[in-house]
């Protein structure tokens, strides 16, 4: 009997229980990993959070911060794994792509990943969710319109998917319009600020794509484009207030949680993930700053104010 009992709890460890599996029985146990703290990843962590607390479904959820790490990502992942979560979820793609590689048995959920075929987590079966990739032929007539930029400056994370995959995406439009694409690529955020020294001289205008390592950063990217009265824009609207951001065009990531929410209860509910794949965001965001415009001696054309979401201006 003994040795019976100890091969069912192996057998437990070995084969966890589906998210379904345990709405029938007890409380879904629902892990979350985010790759860091800033305002965007923040807010979609909320948005799940609310959603699945309002949701009426009995969840218990645990978030780990992967401080930027790769490394802490993957280990948060077997951390996962060894607490028997019966679902989880990844804020970024660095995390989604760790728990991706350690799960095939439960849902994976991702949330906020630009490019879900250069992070690999494209046709997975047992993952699904929501991806922020923005227009960039959009961001780009933006900034021509409003700097005539020839000479765009972009820092990208070199180790991440995303960030790889904004730039070449930027680099193929600068090309084809016979604009020069800048860059300087960063490991981690503390090197943001040098990364954009070593390049603000050589640009007419500076662009931030969904890259969370350098949205993360972006104060510190800010305060080197006002010293040198270069236009700063950005793919992420939650992140540019506070900063001299001149124009962001991008989505509402408390709006991109709740919906990240619902395709978890809908995989709780039964639906295949592989049924969902993944789902793209639109209704994008604009927002400008009429201050910064001011100091940098830009006029903002009425249309684009008028269609502008969000428009800053200080006394």
């Amino acid at each position: 009997m003994r040795k019976l009992i100890i091969l069912i709890l192996l057998s437990l460890l070995i084969f966890p229980v589906s998210a379904e599996g345990a709405r029938e029985t007890g409380t879904i146990q629902i892990g979350i990993a985010k790759l860091l703290a800033h305002p965007a990843l923040d807010s979609i962590e909320k948005g799940i959070r609310d959603y699945l607390e309002s949701s009426g479904m009995d969840v218990e959820i645990e978030v780990q911060n992967a401080n930027g790490e790769i490394s802490t990502a993957a280990s948060i992942a077997q951390l996962f794994r060894t607490e028997g979560k019966d679902l989880v979820i990844g804020i970024a793609t660095p995390t989604s792509q760790a728990l991706a590689n350690v799960f095939t048995d439960i849902p994976v959920i991702f949330s906020s990943v630009t490019d879900t075929e250069a992070a690999g987590l494209k046709g997975i079966p047992n993952v699904c969710g929501v991806s922020d990739e923005v227009p960039a032929e959009e961001h780009y007539a933006l900034i021509e319109r409003l700097t005539g930029a020839r000479r765009i400056g972009m820092i990208y994370t070199s180790g991440e998917a995303n960030g790889i995959s904004a730039m070449e995406k930027m680099k193929e439009i600068c090309e084809e319009d016979g604009t020069e694409l800048v860059t300087a690529s960063v490991a981690n955020s503390a090197e943001v600020r040098m990364a954009a020294l070593s390049i603000i001289d050589r640009v007419d205008a500076m662009y931030v794509a969904i890259d969370n390592t350098v949205v993360s950063a972006i104060a510190s990217l800010s305060d080197v484009c006002s010293d040198a009265s270069v236009p700063l824009f950005s793919a992420d609207v939650t992140s540019a207030y506070g900063t001299d951001v001149l124009a962001a065009g991008g989505f509402d990531y408390y709006a991109s949680g709740v919906f990240t929410g619902e395709i978890v209860e809908k995989v709780v509910n039964g639906e295949d993930p592989a049924d969902i794949g993944t789902v793209y965001l639109d209704d994008l965001e604009l927002y400008v700053n009429l201050s910064v415009a001011e100091k940098l001696g830009i006029t903002i054309p009425e249309d684009i104010i008028g269609s502008a979401e969000y428009i800053v201006e200080t006394e």
